[in-house]
Formats: structure tokens, sequence, C-alpha cells
């Protein structure tokens, strides 16, 4: 279920879906890289201005799941217009800045985006651009990233599937506002 919170931008509306904190693991697999499974704790939040803001960490998995070492962090604002055209700042920790554009597709929660520009420090490693996919599929928020650098052409490196993270604080609202249940529980799902 997609709740809109009635302080939220209303420019914001088509974003929604994208609220709150998620977690979940995926592959990341990149020529010259190692091929790993890894973890990602996301997260989208507003304060009732025109724009989402975004902070994304990622670190490798070994075989039993447990956390090995950072992989990727990134932060960035999201925004929307009436034609439904999505723009996107980010940085990342090794010294990239992106501009991302793309497109919330009509009818479903799925939007498609492209770097438009990439600034990069000495530091961070060769990168020239980017696509991609972010879609609300049975609850879940997946997406699938590619990338490209002037060796490599165009090509996915990292894909996910997250799950929407509750708070204890959560689970204490939601209890509070379930009204009256049956006793039995039964005669709730007739």
């Amino acid at each position: 279920m997609i709740e809109i919170p009635s302080d939220l931008h209303r420019d914001l509306v088509p974003l929604a879906w994208l609220l709150g904190n998620w977690a979940g693991a995926g592959v990341t697999d990149f020529p010259g890289s190692a091929k790993a499974n890894f973890g990602q704790e996301v997260s989208f939040s507003h304060d009732g201005r025109d724009f989402l803001e975004y902070h994304s960490h990622t670190w490798v998995l070994d075989a039993d799941g447990n956390k090995v070492e950072p992989l990727e962090s990134e932060s960035g604002f999201w925004r929307i217009d009436k034609q439904r055209k999505v723009e996107t700042v980010m940085v990342r920790q090794d010294g990239v800045v992106e501009v991302w554009y793309g497109e919330l597709a009509d009818q479903k929660p799925q939007i498609d985006l492209a770097t438009d520009a990439v600034a990069r420090t000495a530091a961070s490693g060769p990168y020239s651009g980017g696509k991609r996919l972010y879609g609300y599929v049975k609850g879940d928020l997946m997406w699938v990233g590619e990338k490209q650098t002037p060796e490599v052409p165009l090509r996915p490196y990292m894909s996910a599937q997250l799950k929407k993270v509750v708070s204890p604080e959560d689970v204490a609202e939601m209890a509070r506002n379930l009204g009256d249940l049956p006793d039995d529980g039964i005669a709730f799902f007739k």
C-alpha cells in the first residue's frame, strides 16, 4: 500500500511510492571490479518542499550474508514536474556528481533515468555516464543500474530488490490505528 503523507508537497505525489526506508540485497558486476553480492539501505524523505531527499549505502556481503566492506554511498535530491519529468542530482563518495533526467512511466510506478551531466574529481575512477530503472513491484523497490566508462560501453552493473523497513515506532502507530478487529481473527477475512 502506498501512503501519501498529508504534508507532502503536492508536486511530489506521483513519487510517494519511493518514500520511506528500504533495505535489501543485490548483485554488482562490472569489468575491473570483482563480482559480488551487496546489501543496501536506502531512504527517501521529504520536508514539505518540492523535492525528495535520497540517501543510499551499499556494502559487499560474504557468502553468509555478513557485511564485509563498504561499497558505494550516494546522496541526492529528486524532483518531478507536471509533465512527469524527473530530475535528480546525486553525489557519490568517490567524487562523482551526476545530473540525471528521466520520466515517470504512465500508469505505473516506474522511473527511467539517464545521466545528463557527470563531474568527477581527480581521485574518482573512470566514469562517463549511466542509466537507472526504478520500480515499485509487489510492494518492493527494485532497481537496476547501468554505467559506462571510456573503456567499457554502457552495460548493467548493479541491481537490487529492497523491502520497506518498518521501525518500532511505525509498528506502535499501526497498533494504535487498528481499530476494532474481530476476536477470532477469522471474521476479518470474510
